[in-house]
């Protein structure tokens, strides 16, 4: 039977600064087990988010850490990225994931409510907990184009893959929150789960060989409005 958690999902700040390293011990670990690259990153780093309240720390019902994930910010704040998102090995399929992303969704809709929220993920899980926060796939010219996001990507081990397709594409899928323009999470939803076989195909695909990049929007006339097809997106390969 599996073993049912409660868990504490908080704002981190300075007396949560002694469990940076086993986070960042922990974000390698997952990364070496799923055989995926990521970006690497230090205690310091990791600390410097809790400092600035741009991150949140979970623990279960003993105290004991489980999950973290932490807010980034790129184009003057145009930009923000919840990144480093990992649960500790005793506590995942409980839901914590899901829980941890929501909270760190709220907090950098309440910090920065004008600014895209995006990530990129190589993991079909991921993609399902952001398609019910209200995220669409996008391409990557969609994300921030500050050099100093891109540089993050250095540490990857898909890094060469990247810069051969001019940063259009990769092993990661993007995804996107404009709060400008988007779908309700009821709607990126059901988009989710009606094409989750696709998807998963998609993700495959992309390791055995990575060809074009998917197309998100279309403009249409009418007064200038704007009509996103999910189905020209998803299939236009």
């Amino acid at each position: 039977m599996e073993q049912q958690h409660s868990f504490q999902i908080v704002i981190a700040n300075e007396s949560h600064l002694d469990f940076a390293t086993i986070i960042c011990d922990e974000m390698a670990n997952s990364a070496k087990a799923r055989g995926t690259g990521i970006a690497k990153r230090t205690p310091e780093y990791i600390q410097e988010k809790m400092r600035e309240d741009k991150a949140v720390i979970a623990f279960n019902q003993d105290g004991i850490w489980a999950g973290f994930c932490y807010i980034e910010t790129w184009s003057h704040g145009e930009y923000v990225a919840n990144s480093g998102l990992i649960v500790a090995p005793a506590f995942r399929k409980s839901g914590l994931a899901k829980a941890i992303k929501k909270k760190v969704f709220e907090l950098s809709r309440k910090k920065y409510p004008e600014a895209k929220i995006f990530g990129l993920t190589t993991g079909l899980a991921v993609m399902k907990i952001n398609s019910e926060l209200g995220y669409e796939p996008v391409t990557y010219s969609e994300l921030s184009q500050d050099e100093a996001f891109w540089a993050g990507c250095k540490s990857c081990v898909n890094y060469e893959i990247l810069m051969s397709k001019d940063r259009k594409n990769c092993m990661c899928t993007a995804m996107l929150y404009d709060p400008k323009d988007h779908y309700e999470p009821e709607e990126t939803k059901q988009f989710f789960e009606e094409n989750v076989s696709g998807l998963e195909r998609l993700l495959k695909f992309k390791q055995w060989k990575l060809l074009k990049p998917f197309l998100r929007k279309e403009k249409e006339g009418n007064g200038g409005g704007t009509h996103k097809s999910f189905l020209h997106f998803f299939f236009n390969l």
